[in-house]
C-alpha cells in the first residue's frame, strides 16, 4: 500500500496506441450519453446544448470569464452568492478559446470541458494501467463513463478538467516524475477546491518516498547494497520542487481571495458560507439523510442515499485491503471526506465524487477477469441506463 518503487512508463508513441481502446469505448459512451440528452430534451422542448453550456454552474464559469471576478447576486433571505467562489482555471481557458477563435465563452466551456473529458479518461488509464493492467485499464475508464451522473463530464464545468489534471499528476507520481506531478497539482488547485486532494496525494508520496530511503540506509547513514540505490542529488531536488510547486494554485487563489475580499486567509470561507457551503463533518448531510425518514415515499430515498454512502465506504476500503498505492488512497480519501462532510447542496453529492475514480478500480478488477463478451454486456446495459438517467437528470429543475 504505501510502495511507491516506479515502473518506468511506456514510450509516448505505443502509450496512445495501448490507451487507444479505452478511449474509442469512452467516445461512445459519452457519444450515446449526448444523444439520449438531445432526443429527450427536443421532446420536452429543450436544448441539450443550453443544458450543458449555459445553466447553473457553467453561468458562473462563463461570467467569470466574460466579466472577470466581482460578480455577485444577494438573494432576499441575505445570502451573498460572489463569483469569488469559482476558481480560476477553467474560465481562463474559456476565455482563451474565445480569445484564438469565433467561439463564445460559453462555446469555449464545453471545448474545453470535451478535450478534458477525454484526457482524463486517458489519464485514469494510465493510472489503472499502470498499478493492475491493460484490461483493468480500460474497464475503469468504461465504468467511470457509466456512472449516473456521467453526463456531468460532457459538460461546461470543471470535473472533468480538475479529473485530468489529477489522474496525470497521480501518474505523474507512480512514475516517479515529480515536477510534473506538482505542476499539474498546482493546476489541479487553481481549478476546484478540492485540488487540496491532489496536494495532499503528492505531499503523503514525497514524504513516504522520503522515509524509505532512511530505512533504506544502514544505521550509521551507509546505503544497505542489497536495498534501494541512493537518491542522486537532481532526483531528490525534483522531488522537493514537485512538493513546493504543488499547493502554489490553490494556497495562491486563496490568499488572493482574502486579499481581494479584505478578510485575510480566511477570506474564501466566507465566499463560501455566502452559497452556505462549508465543512461540517458531515452533520448537514446526515440531517438531511435523516429527514428522508419522516414519511414512506422519502424513507426509500433515505435508503438509497444510505446505500450509496455505504458502497462509497466499501469501496474504498476494498481498495485499501487491494493495497492501493499510497497516492491515491491519499487522494480518494480527501475527495470523498470534502464531499461528504462538506454542508453545500446534496443534490451535487454524486458529481462531487465524480474525480473520486480510485474507488472504481476494485470494480474494474473484478470486471477485467470475467469473460470479454459478458464484461461488454454489462458495461453496455450500464451505459444505456446512465445515458437516460442523464437525460433525466439534466432535464429536472434542479442543478447537477
Amino acid at each position: 500500500m504505501i510502495d511507491l518503487e516506479t515502473r518506468a512508463a511506456p514510450p509516448r508513441a505505443g502509450a496512445l496506441r495501448r490507451a487507444a481502446p479505452a478511449l474509442a469505448g469512452y467516445a461512445a459512451v459519452r457519444a450515446l450519453g449526448l444523444v439520449t440528452l438531445a432526443v429527450w430534451s427536443a421532446a420536452r422542448d429543450k436544448s441539450a446544448y443550453t443544458l450543458l453550456t449555459a445553466r447553473w454552474d457553467a453561468l458562473w464559469y462563463t461570467r467569470v470569464a466574460e466579466l472577470g471576478y466581482g460578480y455577485e447576486v444577494r438573494l432576499p433571505d441575505g445570502d451573498v452568492h460572489s463569483n469569488l467562489a469559482f476558481f480560476p482555471l477553467l474560465p481562463w481557458l474559456e476565455r482563451l478559446v474565445a480569445a484564438v477563435s469565433p467561439l463564445s465563452y460559453a462555446d469555449g466551456g464545453f471545448v474545453v470541458s470535451l478535450c478534458a473529458s477525454v484526457a482524463a479518461a486517458w489519464g485514469i488509464f494510465a493510472v489503472a494501467d499502470h498499478v493492475y493492467g491493460r484490461r483493468a485499464g480500460v474497464c475503469a475508464v468504461l465504468l467511470w463513463a457509466v456512472l449516473p451522473v456521467g453526463i456531468v463530464q460532457s459538460m461546461a464545468y470543471s470535473e472533468s478538467l480538475f479529473t485530468a489534471l489529477a489522474a496525470w499528476a497521480l501518474y505523474a507520481v507512480l512514475t516517479g516524475r515529480w515536477v510534473s506531478a506538482g505542476t499539474l497539482a498546482l493546476l489541479a488547485g487553481l481549478t476546484r477546491p478540492v485540488g487540496l486532494a491532489v496536494v495532499a496525494a503528492v505531499w503523503a508520496a514525497g514524504m513516504a518516498t522520503f522515509v524509505r530511503d532512511r530505512r533504506a540506509a544502514g544505521p550509521d547513514g551507509a546505503r544497505d547494497a542489497l536495498r534501494a540505490p541512493a537518491p542522486a542529488g537532481a532526483d531528490v531536488a525534483r522531488r522537493v520542487l514537485g512538493m513546493l510547486l504543488a499547493p502554489l494554485g490553490a494556497a495562491g487563489y486563496v490568499l488572493w481571495v482574502g486579499h481581494r475580499t479584505g478578510k485575510g486567509p480566511l477570506g474564501y470561507l466566507d465566499v463560501q458560507a455566502g452559497w452556505r457551503n462549508g465543512f461540517d463533518g458531515g452533520y448537514a448531510f446526515a440531517r438531511f439523510v435523516g429527514e428522508k425518514f419522516a414519511s414512506f415515499p422519502s424513507a426509500l430515498a433515505g435508503m438509497g442515499l444510505i446505500l450509496g454512502v455505504a458502497s462509497v465506504v466499501w469501496l474504498y476500503v476494498a481498495g485499501v485491503r487491494g493495497r492501493q498505492p499510497l497516492p491515491l488512497l491519499v487522494y480518494t480519501g480527501v475527495v470523498v471526506a470534502l464531499a461528504l462532510c462538506a454542508s453545500s447542496y446534496f443534490g451535487s453529492k454524486p458529481r462531487l465524487l465524480l474525480p473520486a475514480f480510485p474507488l472504481l478500480l476494485p470494480l474494474a478488477l473484478a470486471l477485467a477477469r470475467l469473460r470479454p463478451r459478458r464484461s461488454a454486456l454489462v458495461l453496455g446495459a450500464v451505459a444505456i441506463a446512465s445515458a437516460v438517467y442523464g437525460a433525466f437528470w439534466l432535464n429536472g429543475s434542479g442543478p447537477p
